[in-house]
């Protein structure tokens, strides 16, 4: 982890989460058959989400958990105790809301509208169901997902969201204290109703029906959750896009750089990509991209300066030779650069460490030296490049300083990362777990691996590498050349080596099924799920990977 006298805003403990439940009602809505849930619009008046459209649900009591309650319902032998206890709360809130009951008599029918009538939304729940010989349809409640509400949040909930089928026969009616309105929609009716502000909806919620969008019928959702584990689990983080708030979950791009910003939470890093001026990733760590998107680039080229007004600091890839970018970058680090490294010799990433040391030099400082690992024969005529000095594997790169808390050190850990490029490397910070990883790993895409300069195999046993490297040093952040921050670095790591064995397996399939076909023919086989204008730049991968199928010998080709 960054050590804390490194983040860049105090730490504010987030509060506590209460445990609640909530209910998904499913049906195929008469006539077409279509997906449709259950929503009901909360109270203008509610201390949580007031007027917004939401599933029933509400907090977990204590009767919910308790032993004589979970003998009223049914189980499935799978359901473990506090899935049974978040269905029971499920279940009660749906009546208390909506006057819906999820219940049985003993002769297996569904319970109806004279049981309702006969039952008191105010009252004990569970004992007036026993009291009538119902027994609660727990095992007709399965977990879809699992949200825990968002860190910056005055009051936040830690929340399963289940699903179940509508009863036959009933029709729901609200409370009309908590809940109103109730109305059956189906999710993406509910998405674009929103999307035209007529019906206001919270995070959760709009991306619980996003997924939802993605079944047709209320079987094929059941069945996707038959296994008991939720089909995800999210906790968001927010930060500002163009001055506004925007929330993301674990999967998406600005989640990790989110993390390693404002760890807790707090709503206060711009996430908007801009070349004019470094953003700030801890105090020791600045970002400054280089005004060169595109679409092998991203966002453009993420230059670092890892450091402080103490230390002096060290240029991770200067990127292009671009005057504007080069000047910001020496200015962020107040003309203090000790040292330049480039993590390879592709030519957004090394021609602007000549000039950046010529302007220190230019100001009266002593000439940082240029730091990396020469590029090899196998390079292409645009990526020539010869440091002034030659990293060695595992090498420390160490900035030291005095500050008021006494002694200052960064230190970065050389790793001979090749596969992208023949001369490639990565950086470990050792003090705050940050692993610079180049072009080797990347957010938002995966990196071209351009033979014969590039190579497949050393490829994925560099990702071996970088794993046991974060394993080592509990590593959990990757900051790449392209793209933001990405967090649970393992987790990374192993994604995308998973992603390349996946797309190897295809491009077996395509040799298999096209023994005489071209590279051209494979391309369009195994690319298949690529759009096509980017099967020229896939073409280049597809070769590394056939390459390292023909060296693994006899049955992979």
């Amino acid at each position: 982890m960054p050590r804390l006298n490194q983040q860049l805003h105090p730490h504010r403990e987030p509060v506590p989460t209460l445990a609640a439940a909530t209910v998904l009602l499913l049906r195929d809505a008469p006539g077409d058959g279509a997906l449709e849930v259950l929503m009901t619009r909360r109270s203008a008046t509610a201390s949580f989400a007031p007027g917004a459209y939401v599933f029933p649900g509400g907090g977990i009591d204590a009767l919910d958990a308790d032993p004589a309650t979970h003998a009223a319902a049914a189980r499935r032998p799978t359901q473990s105790d506090a899935h049974l206890t978040q269905a029971m709360a499920a279940i009660r809130e749906s009546f208390e809301e909506l006057g819906v009951l999820l219940a049985r008599h003993a002769d297996g029918r569904t319970a109806g509208a004279d049981d309702i009538a006969a039952l008191d939304r105010h009252a004990p729940f569970a004992a007036q169901c026993q009291a009538r010989g119902l027994q609660l349809a727990a095992d007709s409640v399965y977990l879809l997902a699992h949200w825990t509400a968002d860190r910056d949040l005055a009051r936040r909930f830690d929340v399963p969201f289940l699903v179940a089928r509508m009863p036959a026969g009933q029709t729901p009616v609200a409370d009309e204290a908590e809940q109103f309105e109730p109305v059956w929609v189906r999710p993406q009716d509910a998405l674009e109703r929103h999307a035209a502000g007529s019906f206001f909806m919270i995070y959760p919620t709009i991306r619980t029906l996003e997924r939802l969008a993605q079944f047709a019928r209320a079987d094929a959702v059941l069945a996707a959750v038959a296994h008991e584990q939720p089909l995800w689990t999210s906790c968001p983080r927010a930060g500002l896009l163009a001055g506004k708030e925007a929330r993301y979950m674990e999967h998406e791009p600005p989640f990790g750089e989110l993390a390693l910003v404002c760890p807790d939470g707090q709503i206060v890093h711009p996430l908007d990509w801009q070349t004019e001026r470094p953003v700030p990733l801890l105090k020791n760590v600045q970002r400054l991209t280089a005004p060169n998107p595109g679409v092998m680039t991203g966002p453009g080229t993420n230059s670092y300066l890892v450091g402080d007004p103490t230390t002096g600091y060290i240029a991770i890839d200067p990127g292009p030779a671009d005057p504007g970018h080069l000047d910001t970058l020496w200015r962020a680090a107040g003309g203090d650069i000790r040292m330049i490294v480039c993590t390879h010799s592709h030519p957004d990433h090394s021609p602007g460490a000549a000039p950046l040391q010529a302007l220190c030099v230019q100001a009266g400082r002593a000439a940082p030296r240029i730091l990396g690992l020469p590029s090899q024969p196998t390079a292409r005529a645009a990526s020539q490049f010869t440091p002034e000095r030659a990293l060695q594997n595992n090498e420390l790169l160490t900035l030291t300083g005095q500050g008021l808390e006494g002694k200052i050190m960064h230190t970065l850990q050389v790793v001979h990362t090749p596969g992208h490029a023949a001369n490639h490397l990565c950086l470990l910070l050792r003090e705050d777990g940050l692993l610079f990883s180049g072009d080797h790993v990347l957010n938002g895409s995966t990196t071209v691996i351009d033979p014969p300069d590039g190579n497949m195999a050393d490829y994925l046993d560099s990702l071996d590498r970088l794993d046991a490297l974060c394993a080592e040093h509990g590593a959990e952040f990757i900051l790449p050349a392209h793209g933001y921050v990405l967090g649970d670095a393992r987790g990374s790591i192993a994604h995308l080596k998973a992603h390349r064995l996946a797309r190897e397996a295809k491009v077996i399939a395509a040799m298999q099924a096209l023994p005489d076909g071209s590279v051209e023919d494979w391309v369009a086989h195994a690319y298949a799920d690529v759009p096509p204008r980017m099967w020229p730049v896939a073409q280049r991968s597809l070769i590394a990977h056939v390459e390292r199928i023909r060296a693994l010998g006899p049955g992979n080709d």
